[in-house]
């Protein structure tokens, strides 16, 4: 296991990923932040000085910012502590991009590219699904010049954001654990915990509850964890989770998603109890899915982590 027996290298001492992490999260997030700090005061500005305070707070158009704008704005702070994240791990651990993504090898553009195709046909089957069984949830908003904007922004942003959250999590937080514990469950469960948390003020917590979108985010959480350590890297994490961003932008939003786009449907009630219990059904085939086809050995889990010989 390439990916994670690169963390057994003299160089995985706590403090370090402290640093980092509170350096390229904390830094990058305020840092990354101001571009969108600015618009929102010019938008505040032209409004005669009046800030608006929607329930939603991400969204932006009740702050008179373009969504799509908004959308790339948002994404920035990501990019942002990407390169922070990139650039301290190479200072402090010696382990360039690449060794987080997979141990040092090329970066595997197959296992991206399936990532984003099996994943994106289960979305769009459930989702094909949904307007057959409830069509009268989803609102149909097309609107052709806000839309194709938003798919060209989403492709080119949103993708930023996910590998971002993979590069940290299922990345080099999951270098750190295996360095530490040896312990191949605990490389999935810790990162899946603290992805979790991460997700804690989103708007979906704050209007339905925390333990009620808590099991969403960790089961997500852990169906990357395992298929990262399952396939020694995360490039096809890196690919289902963009894809399931992108997909999720474009396609629907709701009053409580985290992200406000002029997406194709408006989805006027949502059911966390009923997208918990698909999720989860949906990740198990998914897992099911790339097994078939990268003949995966689930065996791997449970197995102690080792340096690898040479």
């Amino acid at each position: 296991m390439k990916h994670l027996s690169r963390a057994f290298d003299g160089q995985n001492q706590w403090w370090k990923y402290l640093v980092v992490i509170a350096v390229a999260l904390i830094v990058g997030q305020l840092v990354g932040a101001i571009p969108l700090v600015v618009a929102m005061g010019i938008a505040i500005a032209m409004n005669g000085g009046e800030m608006a305070t929607p329930d939603n707070a991400m969204n932006f158009a009740a702050y008179g910012i373009d969504p799509n704008l908004g959308l790339a704005l948002m994404v920035i702070p990501f990019m942002v502590t990407l390169v922070l994240a990139i650039v301290l791990i190479k200072a402090l651990h010696q382990r360039t991009a690449v060794d987080v993504v997979n141990g040092g090898r090329p970066f595997r553009w197959n296992r991206f590219w399936l990532g984003i195709l099996v994943w994106g046909a289960i979305m769009l089957l459930i989702f094909g699904a949904q307007l057959l069984i409830n069509p009268g949830e989803l609102e149909f908003r097309f609107n052709a010049t806000s839309f194709f904007i938003l798919v060209v922004v989403a492709i080119l942003f949103i993708p930023v954001q996910s590998s971002t959250e993979e590069f940290i999590f299922r990345g080099y937080l999951a270098q750190g654990v295996a360095g530490w514990t040896k312990k191949g469950w605990l490389v999935i469960l810790i990162p899946s915990l603290l992805f979790a948390l991460m997700h804690a003020a989103n708007p979906e917590v704050k209007e339905h509850g925390f333990w009620m979108m808590m099991p969403q985010y960790f089961i997500f959480g852990v169906a990357f964890a395992v298929m990262a350590v399952l396939d020694d890297g995360i490039e096809l994490a890196i690919g289902t989770h963009a894809v399931n961003n992108t997909l999720g932008a474009i396609l629907v939003t709701s009053k409580e998603s985290a992200i406000q786009t002029p997406s194709l449907f408006f989805q006027k009630e949502v059911d966390p109890a009923g997208e918990f219990v698909t999720l989860f059904i949906s990740s198990l085939i998914m897992l099911l899915v790339y097994k078939l086809i990268l003949k995966w050995d689930f065996t791997v889990l449970i197995n102690k982590v080792e340096k690898e010989v040479e």
